[in-house]
């Protein structure tokens, strides 16, 4: 266990619970709140089934405390507070004020958004050098990813205990040294789906045809190396001869394509709307989660056999 053994999570939605799962796994002492009722009362099923996913000791459930109000926490014990509600500025900043003066001086205070700068959360407080940002990605219990975000006001020492602490409890932390919109994985993903929606927009491909490049070409090398080490392997006299030729070809609109506004303007936004690239019902939404969720657990295990 790392130096800090007491963390509040602040949301128990999909994203806090998740989070919650993975530092129960590894004993820590959780204290999650949420104003919601109905959230609390289903945080305990989604912890349970969250360690099984994760091959943990059921009853590290029992390390897990809820709270309606944050003023019923004892505060000097925390060393850590993760921040996961709605995507609302306003809102996390009201928090981070009340944060201040609810925790120890010392104890690390971090974000989990991925939307907002973490300098626009920590805006206007007093000890702002001890906030910065935890990016988990979903599912969190899973996805062995976590951004460690420093905006400029952020104590480099701060930065360093956070990412020890991700990697005691398991997962595969990156400092993110500047504070960019997107912060690192998502603007790669973004970057991606750039090329993607215009390739499909000019007529070369399929969405189906995108999904079966990445899964069942390049994406599949990626659970067991990143782009930089394939490049290594194959060499970089071969990519940067490929990059001169291709890197004109390649778009660089700062809009989406006209078709992508439509799709979301018709309603056609996926799973939720049972409509995207694809009509969904119950049933065929229930066996691709299923399937999806499937795959994640064996790549989880695969990753995990990389530690050993």
């Amino acid at each position: 266990m790392s130096e800090a053994s007491q963390v509040v999570i602040i949301g128990g939605g999909i994203m806090g619970g998740d989070i919650a799962t993975v530092f129960a796994a590894k004993g820590w002492q959780v204290h999650v709140m949420s104003p919601s009722q109905k959230t609390r009362d289903v945080l305990g099923g989604r912890i349970d089934a969250g360690l099984k996913k994760i091959h943990a000791d059921a009853a590290c459930a029992n390390n897990v405390a809820t709270y309606a109000r944050l003023e019923d926490i004892a505060w000097a014990s925390i060393d850590l507070v993760i921040e996961a509600v709605t995507e609302n500025l306003p809102l996390k900043q009201k928090l981070f004020a009340q944060l201040e003066t609810l925790a120890r001086p010392d104890t690390l205070l971090v974000t989990n958004t991925s939307n907002f700068l973490i300098g626009a959360v920590s805006e206007g407080l007093k000890s702002a050098s001890r906030v910065a940002g935890l990016h988990f990605f979903m599912p969190a219990h899973l996805v062995p990813l976590v951004e460690v975000v420093s905006a400029d006001t952020t104590d480099p020492a701060v930065a360093a205990r956070l990412e020890q602490i991700m990697k005691d409890v398991g997962k595969a932390p990156i400092r993110v040294n500047k504070d960019v919109p997107g912060f690192v994985g998502n603007r790669l993903q973004q970057a991606l789906m750039r090329e993607a929606m215009w390739m499909i927009h000019d007529g070369v491909t399929t969405a189906e045809g995108i999904d079966t490049a990445v899964r069942y070409g390049f994406g599949f090398r990626f659970v067991a190396c990143g782009p930089f080490l394939q490049k290594e392997m194959s060499g970089w006299d071969t990519n940067f001869a490929v990059a001169t030729s291709l890197y004109p070809q390649l778009h660089n609109e700062t809009t989406p394509p006209p078709f992508f506004k439509e799709m979301v303007e018709r309603g056609h936004v996926g799973m939720k709307a049972r409509h995207g690239f694809w009509p969904w019902t119950d049933e065929s939404i229930a066996q691709e989660k299923a399937r999806i969720e499937k795959a994640l657990q064996a790549g989880f295990a695969i990753l995990e056999a990389d530690k050993k």
